[in-house]
């Protein structure tokens, strides 16, 4: 006979293998805190002009004497013929900004909103250069923030409701409609979602914190692809490949698309693999097409679309092959309804269902 004590021990003690997985959780736990701390801290450590665009006129010798000295790993210097051509193309968001030397002095032009650090940057390689020529240096920002947001608080900050925006549908959709009979609702929620979600963070961005400028329609539009680039994506990761397709996707979004955004400082900011990174994934496309949108008339704004598009199409695809996947498997619970007897019928629908 089994004693009293031998059945709780038996009740309470693990089952095999339990140690082996906890040491893996707490092994991948730790791996993913070490991958976020990488992932934020080494683009901020690195962090600085790489190839940023500056556009320069004047004289040969002065350009020249420009290129000597900034042309390199921080600036990509390119000459132009006249003012007027370097402020149009500071304006169409082609270059960050650029330098007008003459005798009289050295004109800086600069687009805030394309990206602050930029300008800080060009106005002190301005200062540096007028300070050379005995002259003195001018800032025109041509592109700025809003008088209502001159520092551009609300752009940054419209990054995070846009990525929680992605996940947030996944998650609580998937709970609410789930299994296969749920997919088609899922994905018809998720596009829904982006769309209302989408319209109003551009509402509140231009009429609620008076952020932005630009077309509300297009700005709206570019806000509605970039929340359902990341909404479908997770939504086709989770059920393609379930929890650990949503967990992958998440980490992606935020460990990687977060930081490596450059919707803060500018692409140009970041180091180059990492802005190249940052600007595939949907949170940096969608903070690009956001400035593009909203300050730019649009101008830019094709490569991020392009990207987002992409996106969209690849969660699409991949929740259809679940979808796929799962008339598969309702397909052979049916037949198998079908070939069992009277009095196994019950148990197999149950078991379908």
């Amino acid at each position: 006979m089994t004693s009293k004590k031998d059945l709780t021990m038996s009740h309470h003690a693990n089952p095999p293998g339990t140690g082996r997985k906890l040491t893996l959780v707490v092994l991948g736990l730790t791996a993913l805190i070490a991958a976020m701390l990488c992932a934020f801290a080494l683009p901020s450590l690195h962090s600085g002009p790489h190839h940023v665009p500056v556009g320069v006129t004047g004289s040969a010798r002065a350009v020249e004497a420009i290129r000597d000295k900034a042309d390199g790993p921080a600036w990509d210097v390119r000459v132009y013929e006249s003012r007027d051509a370097v402020e149009t193309d500071v304006k169409g968001g082609d270059i960050a900004g650029g330098l007008a030397i003459t005798a009289q002095g050295v004109d800086v032009y600069t687009a805030t909103a394309s990206g602050p650090s930029a300008t800080s940057a060009l106005t002190a390689l301005g200062n540096v250069v007028a300070e050379q020529n005995k002259t003195q240096a001018t800032v025109h920002d041509l592109v700025p923030f809003t008088d209502d947001d001159p520092r551009g608080a609300g752009l940054t900050s419209a990054l995070m409701p846009m990525i929680f925006g992605g996940i947030f549908p996944a998650l609580i959709l998937g709970n609410v409609f789930p299994g296969h009979r749920g997919l088609r609702l899922r994905l018809a929620g998720a596009l829904t979602f982006s769309v209302v979600a989408g319209g109003a963070i551009a509402a509140v961005l231009q009429f609620g914190t008076h952020s932005i400028d630009g077309d509300f329609a297009v700005t709206a539009l570019g806000l509605i692809l970039g929340m359902a680039a990341m909404s479908t994506t997770l939504l086709g990761l989770q059920a393609r490949f379930g929890m650990a397709g949503f967990a992958l996707g998440g980490a992606l979004m935020m460990l990687l698309g977060n930081p490596l955004s450059g919707l803060a400082t500018g692409p140009h900011w970041l180091p180059n693999g990492w802005a190249t990174i940052g600007q595939l994934l949907p949170p940096g496309a969608s903070g690009s097409l956001l400035r593009a949108n909203a300050f730019f008339d649009s101008a830019g704004g094709g490569l991020p679309c392009l990207v987002l598009m992409v996106w969209v199409v690849i969660g699409v695809a991949l929740a259809l092959l679940a979808d796929r996947r799962g008339r598969r498997s309702t397909g052979s619970g049916s037949a198998a309804v079908a070939a069992s007897g009277p009095g196994d019928a019950s148990h197999s629908e149950l078991a379908v269902s």
